[in-house]
């Protein structure tokens, strides 16, 4: 078993400040690392005219779709078991895995004339995103076991804009020289491999006593996910995080669609979706700057509150003046997910201390086992129902997740 090198080994003294570049680093790659996400749904135009022939299903955005949330939840769970990011240095793991998910990326672009295949990749895509996204979150909280709350709004920030991003690489290529598009394919596999090298090379081995400090546990505890429904607390964030899932995912899948509605040009169509995507970014920061002020759980209530709306003003909007129309999708793109970081650190709060890392292995999975289910749900009623009417049941997650969270906006709210 790999051990952590000495601070001597690693460069660093035992009572070093972090490196001034580790975070903008880590929030970087993170960005680069997880723009593989959904190059599939940025060139689904593309694909079904290239494939017409073969006869592929409407809704075969859903299901290319949910099978990354399907490969990212036997990541989490497979890496959690193993401990591999206990067991083996965070950097070499997140460098591996950046490396696979871009060959499974290539992969997936030279074998899409078979569907089969290309779902298939989009799984393993979805397992190695599980050693890139949680694995550098882990890597930051060893470097800033004290702040990682300030960071977390930034880490997520980078992982939209890193997920938008094929949307604006997809523009770019029908924009410019009319590439085929699976230059996209391409472009993300390449940024994915330089997320790998940037944090090898320039993220420094944290100390052992940073290390030690940090919330990661060794192995997972399948015992914790008692406290999912026993403690009050850590029930009330998991289950609004729930809520939360059941929209998230689902609206950024059918964003294109939604905007595709107003928009023919598929160059603008893809513009927007990255602009509305994207903006969410700035609801992860604006959050966390206002958790000082507010706390954790009115900050994740508010967002969540304003996307149910946004899903409900649906059947109004939808027809709406243009710039009304985009005016809503951004403010939904920004508050969609600017929720996420509040819920991680609400649970990570309320969990119990020697099984924080576990709750938030089988709460992200629960969750992300709740995203494809919605996806799938959503995206195939939206091929025979119009978007307006469809679009205001994604309320029911924020509904409920508000609900959920009661306990904590009524006594002492982190």
């Amino acid at each position: 078993m790999p051990s952590s090198p000495s601070p001597a080994a690693a460069g660093v003294p035992a009572d070093a400040a972090p490196p001034r570049r580790v975070l903008p680093v880590i929030v970087f790659a993170q960005l680069l690392g997880t723009s593989p996400w959904f190059a599939v749904n940025a060139v689904m135009p593309d694909l079904q005219a290239a494939h017409a022939h073969q006869g592929w299903p409407v809704a075969a955005v859903a299901t290319l779709s949910s099978a990354l949330q399907i490969g990212f939840i036997v990541g989490t769970l497979v890496f959690a078991l193993l401990a591999v990011a206990d067991r083996f240095p965070a950097r070499r793991v997140f460098l591996a895995c950046s490396l696979a998910c871009g060959i499974a990326t290539l992969a997936a672009a030279a074998m899409a004339s078979s569907y089969a295949a290309l779902v298939a990749w989009r799984v393993l895509t979805g397992f190695f995103l599980a050693g890139i996204y949680p694995v550098g979150m882990k890597i930051a909280s060893q470097w800033f076991p004290r702040g990682l709350g300030a960071a977390l709004g930034w880490l997520i920030g980078a992982l939209v804009l890193g997920s938008a991003s094929a949307h604006a690489l997809r523009a770019l290529v029908s924009g410019g020289a009319a590439l085929p598009w699976q230059w996209v394919f391409v472009a993300v596999a390449l940024l994915c491999v330089a997320a790998g090298l940037a944090v090898v090379l320039l993220v420094p081995e944290p100390t052992p006593a940073a290390a030690s400090r940090s919330a990661a546990v060794r192995g997972l505890r399948i015992g914790a996910l008692a406290s999912l429904w026993r403690d009050r607390r850590v029930r009330a964030s998991a289950f609004g995080y729930f809520g939360h899932m059941w929209e998230l995912y689902t609206v950024w899948v059918l964003m294109p669609a939604i905007i595709a509605t107003r928009l023919a040009d598929s160059v603008a169509v893809s513009w927007w979706t990255f602009a509305a995507l994207g903006a969410g970014a700035l609801g992860c920061v604006l959050g966390g700057q206002l958790v000082a002020r507010w706390g954790s759980a009115r900050v994740a209530a508010v967002q969540l509150a304003v996307s149910g709306l946004c899903c409900l003003v649906a059947p109004w909007l939808m027809p709406a003046a243009l710039g009304l129309f985009l005016a809503w999708l951004v403010l939904w793109g920004i508050t969609v997910v600017g929720d996420s970081p509040q819920f991680s650190a609400l649970t990570a709060a309320n969990a119990p201390r020697e099984a924080v890392g576990s709750v938030l292995t089988l709460t992200n999975s629960l969750g992300f086992a709740i995203s494809a289910l919605s996806i799938e749900v959503f995206v195939r009623l939206a091929a025979s129902v119009p978007l307006a009417q469809v679009l205001p049941w994604l309320a029911i997650g924020p509904a409920l997740g508000l609900l959920a969270l009661r306990p904590l906006l009524t006594r002492n709210p982190t």
